[in-house]
């Protein structure tokens, strides 16, 4: 069973893949001509030029995600309220947008003539017999899937992902220390606000504020006469944690500012952040190990970044049409019987990179 880090690890990517293309529901976006029409097939969901997504695809999608969250948070999770939408309609979004991206990218893959080797054709065929075989009857019907839906689901995947290192071959960056380093700090916060019954900031009177700030400042001069730092967190920090390593561009403005100024075990002043008053400790200058991380990191940013610009290019040019009544009417499965969760990690065991 898959636990819980792993399972926000791979909600985190469908959120990634689904930004350009959220909101095929009528809205105009960046230039996108989006057109709400009838003429569909009766399980169309939607159709981008001459590629289209039928029902059992989204499902496939849809089911997969909603199992692997009631895996990990219990049935229950469905209740959480968003504000204006369900978490369900909120997960309907994510799923509708990243198979409508991967449909986007096999559009682009003609554009650049990329195709999937006879290898990979039958890793995506090898892929679908593993995972068909593994749904029982049940499953198979609440999502209405045969095995060639799942063969070309697979390969629809795999081609899309091509496409993007297609794209991003060219794209490797010289990334220096200074650009990646990072830093590892202490800190003691004195906050200047207060969470309501509901999780809501509520933010202190100028007193109170004031009152913080000495606070703070008691903290520094202790700080600067020498005393256990770590003492004084345990006495005064009103943060869950001590411990900050992060690069540039990952924190508060004003703290990493105060932070990256700093030398091995230098004390900084009382820093002013949203959060409040801050009294930080530079516990090291440069941690090889989390800058070679990051630099990788930084890398595929530029990537993702250059991929980007070339998709949403791209994506200017199409016309979109989302059969709205069809899709408003797509509900999850409720039924014991269907528990399938491992759509993409059957997927991952085939196309391992």
């Amino acid at each position: 069973m898959m636990n819980r880090k792993k399972v926000a690890v791979w909600i985190l990517l469908l959120c990634i893949l689904a930004p350009t293309l959220t909101g095929c529901g009528g809205r105009d976006t960046d230039g996108v001509k989006v057109v709400l029409m009838a003429g569909f097939d009766k399980d169309e969901i939607f159709r981008i030029e001459t590629i289209s997504c039928r029902l059992p695809e989204i499902m496939v999608y849809l089911t997969n995600i909603q199992n692997q969250y009631e895996s990990a948070y219990g049935k229950e999770i469905w209740n959480v309220n968003l504000g204006d939408v369900t978490l369900e309609e909120n997960v309907k979004e994510i799923a509708l947008a990243q198979i409508a991206q991967i449909k986007t990218m096999n559009l682009m893959a003609k554009k650049y003539q990329v195709e999937l080797t006879d290898e990979e054709e039958e890793k995506a065929e090898q892929a679908a017999d593993t995972y068909f075989a593994s749904l029982n009857d049940t499953e198979k019907v609440s999502m209405g899937v045969d095995q060639r839906t799942i063969r070309d689901l697979y390969a629809e995947y795999a081609l899309a992902k091509k496409v993007y290192q297609y794209i991003i071959k060219d794209i490797n960056p010289e990334i220096s220390d200074d650009e990646a380093r990072t830093i590892v700090v202490q800190h003691i916060l004195i906050k200047t606000y207060a969470l309501d019954g509901t999780g809501k900031k509520i933010e202190y009177t100028q007193k109170a504020k004031e009152d913080s700030y000495q606070i703070a400042y008691e903290v520094w001069e202790k700080a600067k006469a020498g005393e256990d730092f770590d003492e004084l967190i345990r006495h005064y920090n009103e943060d869950e944690k001590s411990t900050y390593s992060f690069g540039k561009g990952e924190m508060d403005p004003a703290f990493e500012k105060a932070a990256f100024n700093l030398g091995t075990g230098e004390i900084s002043n009382v820093v002013e952040t949203g959060f409040g008053f801050h009294v930080i400790k530079c516990i090291s200058t440069f941690d090889k190990e989390e800058t070679d991380s990051n630099k990788v990191k930084i890398v595929e940013q530029r990537r993702e970044e250059v991929f980007g610009q070339e998709y949403d290019a791209f994506v200017a040019t199409l016309t979109r049409r989302l059969n709205e009544e069809l899709w408003d009417g797509v509900r999850f499965i409720h039924d014991d019987h269907v528990v399938t969760m491992d759509f993409f990690e059957v997927y991952d065991k085939y196309f391992k990179e």
